[in-house]
Protein backbone atom coordinates (compact mmCIF):
# COMPACT_ATOMS: atom_id res chain seq x y z
CA UNK A 1 0.00 0.00 0.00
CA UNK A 2 1.16 3.51 -1.20
CA UNK A 3 -0.02 6.60 1.14
CA UNK A 4 0.06 9.91 -0.14
CA UNK A 5 -0.38 13.06 2.72
CA UNK A 6 -1.27 16.49 0.84
CA UNK A 7 -0.98 19.45 3.51
CA UNK A 8 1.99 17.87 4.87
CA UNK A 9 3.40 20.35 6.71
CA UNK A 10 0.56 21.31 9.40
CA UNK A 11 -0.46 20.02 12.44
CA UNK A 12 -2.85 17.02 10.87
CA UNK A 13 -0.35 16.42 8.05
CA UNK A 14 3.21 15.64 10.66
CA UNK A 15 1.32 13.52 13.03
CA UNK A 16 -0.33 11.66 9.83
CA UNK A 17 3.08 10.85 9.04
CA UNK A 18 3.51 9.37 12.40
CA UNK A 19 0.60 7.78 12.33
CA UNK A 20 1.92 5.79 9.02
CA UNK A 21 5.06 4.84 10.84
CA UNK A 22 7.33 3.08 8.33
CA UNK A 23 5.08 2.54 5.51
CA UNK A 24 5.39 3.91 2.24
CA UNK A 25 4.15 6.96 2.17
CA UNK A 26 4.74 10.37 0.21
CA UNK A 27 4.30 13.80 1.68
CA UNK A 28 3.60 17.31 0.38
CA UNK A 29 3.33 20.13 2.09
CA UNK A 30 1.33 22.68 -0.24
CA UNK A 31 4.15 24.45 -1.63
CA UNK A 32 5.34 21.29 -2.88
CA UNK A 33 1.69 20.35 -4.26
CA UNK A 34 -0.78 22.97 -5.13
CA UNK A 35 -4.39 21.20 -5.55
CA UNK A 36 -5.96 23.60 -7.32
CA UNK A 37 -3.37 22.43 -10.09
CA UNK A 38 -5.19 19.49 -11.58
CA UNK A 39 -3.21 17.97 -13.81
CA UNK A 40 -0.36 18.22 -11.03
CA UNK A 41 -2.69 16.09 -8.78
CA UNK A 42 -3.53 13.53 -10.99
CA UNK A 43 0.13 13.15 -11.58
CA UNK A 44 1.22 13.10 -8.06
CA UNK A 45 -1.81 10.82 -7.31
CA UNK A 46 -0.89 7.96 -9.55
CA UNK A 47 0.35 5.19 -8.31
CA UNK A 48 -1.16 5.45 -4.46
CA UNK A 49 -3.48 3.40 -2.84
CA UNK A 50 -4.78 6.13 -0.26
CA UNK A 51 -4.62 9.95 -0.46
CA UNK A 52 -5.12 12.02 2.94
CA UNK A 53 -6.03 15.43 2.06
CA UNK A 54 -5.49 17.61 5.21
CA UNK A 55 -4.24 20.49 2.79
CA UNK A 56 -6.90 23.27 2.99
CA UNK A 57 -7.36 27.20 3.01
CA UNK A 58 -8.27 27.47 6.57
CA UNK A 59 -7.82 31.55 6.65
CA UNK A 60 -11.83 31.61 8.07
CA UNK A 61 -12.11 35.53 8.13
CA UNK A 62 -10.41 36.29 5.31
CA UNK A 63 -12.69 34.33 3.48
CA UNK A 64 -14.87 36.66 3.53
CA UNK A 65 -13.57 38.96 1.49
CA UNK A 66 -11.44 35.92 -0.83
CA UNK A 67 -14.30 33.64 -1.33
CA UNK A 68 -13.26 32.27 -4.90
CA UNK A 69 -9.41 32.06 -3.16
CA UNK A 70 -10.86 29.30 -0.47
CA UNK A 71 -12.88 28.21 -2.43
CA UNK A 72 -10.29 27.06 -5.50
CA UNK A 73 -8.62 24.92 -2.31
CA UNK A 74 -11.71 23.63 -0.48
CA UNK A 75 -13.79 22.77 -3.43
CA UNK A 76 -12.03 22.60 -6.58
CA UNK A 77 -8.86 21.39 -4.85
CA UNK A 78 -10.76 18.34 -3.39
CA UNK A 79 -12.60 17.75 -6.48
CA UNK A 80 -9.51 17.39 -8.29
CA UNK A 81 -7.85 14.54 -5.49
CA UNK A 82 -11.26 12.93 -5.88
CA UNK A 83 -11.50 12.75 -9.39
CA UNK A 84 -7.39 11.57 -9.28
CA UNK A 85 -7.83 9.02 -6.96
CA UNK A 86 -11.15 7.68 -8.63
CA UNK A 87 -8.46 7.40 -11.67
CA UNK A 88 -6.05 5.45 -9.46
CA UNK A 89 -8.43 3.50 -8.02
CA UNK A 90 -7.32 4.52 -4.76
CA UNK A 91 -9.38 5.87 -1.36
CA UNK A 92 -9.41 9.75 -0.43
CA UNK A 93 -9.61 10.88 3.24
CA UNK A 94 -10.59 14.30 2.94
CA UNK A 95 -10.51 16.61 6.09
CA UNK A 96 -13.68 19.02 6.61
CA UNK A 97 -15.23 20.80 9.40
CA UNK A 98 -18.55 21.65 11.76
CA UNK A 99 -18.38 24.81 9.51
CA UNK A 100 -20.38 22.92 6.97
CA UNK A 101 -23.07 23.20 9.77
CA UNK A 102 -25.33 26.64 11.03
CA UNK A 103 -24.26 26.08 14.83
CA UNK A 104 -27.63 26.60 16.15
CA UNK A 105 -28.60 23.01 16.88
CA UNK A 106 -29.19 21.40 20.18
CA UNK A 107 -28.20 18.06 20.00
CA UNK A 108 -25.18 17.06 18.43
CA UNK A 109 -25.09 16.62 14.54
CA UNK A 110 -25.50 13.95 12.55
CA UNK A 111 -23.38 12.75 9.71
CA UNK A 112 -26.19 13.06 7.40
CA UNK A 113 -27.78 16.34 8.85
CA UNK A 114 -28.39 18.72 6.24
CA UNK A 115 -24.82 21.12 5.14
CA UNK A 116 -26.49 25.08 6.05
CA UNK A 117 -23.00 27.04 6.33
CA UNK A 118 -23.17 30.25 7.71
CA UNK A 119 -20.05 31.67 6.68
CA UNK A 120 -17.90 32.13 3.02
CA UNK A 121 -15.34 29.04 4.83
CA UNK A 122 -18.19 26.68 5.75
CA UNK A 123 -19.63 27.24 2.21
CA UNK A 124 -16.52 26.77 0.53
CA UNK A 125 -16.06 23.51 2.81
CA UNK A 126 -19.34 22.12 2.01
CA UNK A 127 -19.17 22.11 -1.64
CA UNK A 128 -15.70 20.49 -1.24
CA UNK A 129 -17.64 17.36 0.33
CA UNK A 130 -20.41 18.02 -2.17
CA UNK A 131 -17.95 17.84 -4.99
CA UNK A 132 -15.72 14.97 -3.50
CA UNK A 133 -18.72 12.71 -2.94
CA UNK A 134 -20.42 13.49 -6.30
CA UNK A 135 -16.49 12.40 -8.52
CA UNK A 136 -15.35 9.55 -6.68
CA UNK A 137 -18.79 8.48 -4.50
CA UNK A 138 -16.93 5.59 -3.56
CA UNK A 139 -13.93 5.89 -2.60
CA UNK A 140 -14.11 9.38 -0.67
CA UNK A 141 -14.39 9.55 2.98
CA UNK A 142 -14.73 13.05 4.30
CA UNK A 143 -13.90 13.09 7.99
CA UNK A 144 -15.11 16.34 9.78
CA UNK A 145 -13.30 18.27 12.45
CA UNK A 146 -13.17 21.02 14.70
CA UNK A 147 -11.33 22.60 17.36
CA UNK A 148 -8.04 21.37 16.82
CA UNK A 149 -4.87 21.65 18.71
CA UNK A 150 -1.58 19.95 18.19
CA UNK A 151 2.73 20.22 17.95
CA UNK A 152 2.60 22.28 14.85
CA UNK A 153 1.68 25.36 13.80
CA UNK A 154 -0.61 27.98 16.29
CA UNK A 155 -3.39 26.87 18.16
CA UNK A 156 -5.74 27.66 20.78
CA UNK A 157 -4.73 25.96 23.39
CA UNK A 158 -0.91 27.62 22.72
CA UNK A 159 -2.38 31.16 22.81
CA UNK A 160 -3.94 30.82 25.78
CA UNK A 161 -0.57 29.70 27.01
CA UNK A 162 1.39 32.33 25.81
CA UNK A 163 -1.23 35.16 26.96
CA UNK A 164 -0.46 33.67 30.27
CA UNK A 165 2.82 34.47 30.12
CA UNK A 166 2.09 38.72 29.95
CA UNK A 167 -1.71 38.67 31.37
CA UNK A 168 -3.25 38.33 34.65
CA UNK A 169 -6.18 37.01 33.21
CA UNK A 170 -7.42 36.29 29.89
CA UNK A 171 -11.38 36.23 28.83
CA UNK A 172 -12.65 33.89 26.91
CA UNK A 173 -16.19 33.39 24.91
CA UNK A 174 -18.36 30.95 26.51
CA UNK A 175 -21.24 30.66 24.46
CA UNK A 176 -19.52 28.67 22.20
CA UNK A 177 -19.72 24.61 22.47
CA UNK A 178 -17.50 22.08 20.79
CA UNK A 179 -15.05 19.26 21.18
CA UNK A 180 -11.19 20.30 20.96
CA UNK A 181 -9.62 17.87 19.35
CA UNK A 182 -5.75 16.52 19.46
CA UNK A 183 -4.60 16.19 16.13
CA UNK A 184 -2.38 12.77 17.30
CA UNK A 185 -5.49 11.25 17.79
CA UNK A 186 -7.63 12.39 15.09
CA UNK A 187 -4.53 11.00 12.58
CA UNK A 188 -4.57 7.55 14.22
CA UNK A 189 -8.26 7.90 13.85
CA UNK A 190 -7.96 7.98 10.18
CA UNK A 191 -5.21 5.49 9.44
CA UNK A 192 -7.52 3.05 11.80
CA UNK A 193 -10.80 4.12 9.23
CA UNK A 194 -9.15 3.17 6.05
CA UNK A 195 -7.18 -0.49 7.38
CA UNK A 196 -10.81 -1.40 8.62
CA UNK A 197 -11.92 -1.81 5.29
CA UNK A 198 -15.08 0.77 6.48
CA UNK A 199 -17.42 1.75 3.33
CA UNK A 200 -16.95 5.48 2.69
CA UNK A 201 -19.01 8.18 3.38
CA UNK A 202 -18.92 11.09 5.88
CA UNK A 203 -17.75 10.69 9.46
CA UNK A 204 -16.71 12.57 12.25
CA UNK A 205 -13.59 13.63 13.78
CA UNK A 206 -13.92 14.76 17.21
CA UNK A 207 -13.08 13.93 20.36
CA UNK A 208 -16.26 12.75 22.68
CA UNK A 209 -17.68 15.13 25.17
CA UNK A 210 -18.16 18.67 24.92
CA UNK A 211 -16.89 22.15 26.38
CA UNK A 212 -16.82 25.79 25.72
CA UNK A 213 -13.88 27.67 24.60
CA UNK A 214 -13.78 29.15 28.45
CA UNK A 215 -13.67 25.42 29.68
CA UNK A 216 -10.84 24.20 27.29
CA UNK A 217 -9.04 27.45 28.78
CA UNK A 218 -9.17 26.57 32.46
CA UNK A 219 -8.30 23.13 31.81
CA UNK A 220 -5.23 23.88 29.74
CA UNK A 221 -4.89 26.41 32.49
CA UNK A 222 -4.94 24.06 35.40
CA UNK A 223 -3.31 21.39 33.48
CA UNK A 224 -0.69 23.77 33.06
CA UNK A 225 0.06 24.52 37.03
CA UNK A 226 -1.86 27.50 36.41
CA UNK A 227 -4.52 29.37 38.39
CA UNK A 228 -7.90 28.48 35.95
CA UNK A 229 -9.86 31.56 37.89
CA UNK A 230 -7.48 33.48 35.84
CA UNK A 231 -9.45 32.58 32.96
CA UNK A 232 -12.76 35.27 32.82
CA UNK A 233 -15.91 34.15 31.36
CA UNK A 234 -17.45 36.24 27.95
CA UNK A 235 -19.83 36.52 25.31
CA UNK A 236 -19.13 36.43 21.25
CA UNK A 237 -20.61 40.10 21.49
CA UNK A 238 -17.44 41.43 22.85
CA UNK A 239 -14.85 39.55 20.31
CA UNK A 240 -16.87 40.49 16.97
CA UNK A 241 -15.42 38.86 14.04
CA UNK A 242 -15.78 39.35 10.24
CA UNK A 243 -16.50 35.70 9.95
CA UNK A 244 -19.39 34.68 12.40
CA UNK A 245 -18.87 31.45 14.35
CA UNK A 246 -21.42 28.75 15.05
CA UNK A 247 -22.26 28.60 18.44
CA UNK A 248 -22.87 24.90 19.23
CA UNK A 249 -20.49 22.83 17.10
CA UNK A 250 -20.89 19.51 18.64
CA UNK A 251 -20.83 16.41 16.29
CA UNK A 252 -22.72 13.32 16.05
CA UNK A 253 -20.41 9.85 16.16
CA UNK A 254 -23.15 7.59 14.67
CA UNK A 255 -20.81 6.63 11.73
CA UNK A 256 -18.01 4.92 13.59
CA UNK A 257 -20.52 2.90 15.78
CA UNK A 258 -22.22 1.92 12.63
CA UNK A 259 -18.87 1.09 11.07
CA UNK A 260 -17.79 -1.30 14.39
CA UNK A 261 -15.19 1.17 15.11
CA UNK A 262 -14.47 2.78 18.61
CA UNK A 263 -14.90 6.91 18.70
CA UNK A 264 -12.35 9.16 19.69
CA UNK A 265 -11.64 9.27 23.48
CA UNK A 266 -13.15 12.36 25.81
CA UNK A 267 -11.54 15.53 25.16
CA UNK A 268 -10.42 15.93 29.02
CA UNK A 269 -8.13 12.72 28.31
CA UNK A 270 -6.78 13.68 25.17
CA UNK A 271 -5.83 17.19 26.78
CA UNK A 272 -4.26 15.77 29.87
CA UNK A 273 -2.13 13.45 27.80
CA UNK A 274 -1.16 16.14 25.48
CA UNK A 275 0.05 17.80 28.05
CA UNK A 276 2.00 14.95 29.39
CA UNK A 277 3.79 14.76 26.05
CA UNK A 278 4.80 18.20 26.57
CA UNK A 279 3.00 19.19 23.12
CA UNK A 280 2.71 22.61 23.90
CA UNK A 281 6.09 23.50 25.07
CA UNK A 282 7.29 24.32 21.51
CA UNK A 283 5.21 26.34 18.57
CA UNK A 284 6.95 25.09 15.61
CA UNK A 285 5.39 26.55 12.20
CA UNK A 286 2.81 24.54 9.81
CA UNK A 287 0.58 24.75 6.96
CA UNK A 288 -2.77 23.97 8.24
Amino acid sequence: MRYLITGASGMLGHDLQSALGDREVTALSRAELDVTDRDAVAAVVAGHDVVFNASAYTKVDDAETHEGLAYSVNALGVENLAIAARDAGARLVTISTDYVFQGDALAPYAEGAPRDPLNAYGRTKAAGEELALAAHPDGTFIVRTAWLYGTYGPNFVKTMLRLAASHETVSVVDDQVGQPTWTADLAAQLVHLVDSGATAGIYHGTASGETTWFGLAGAAFELAGLDPARVQPTTSDAFVRPAPRPAYSVLGHDAWQAAGLPVMRDWRDALADAFDRKVFDDNPAGDR
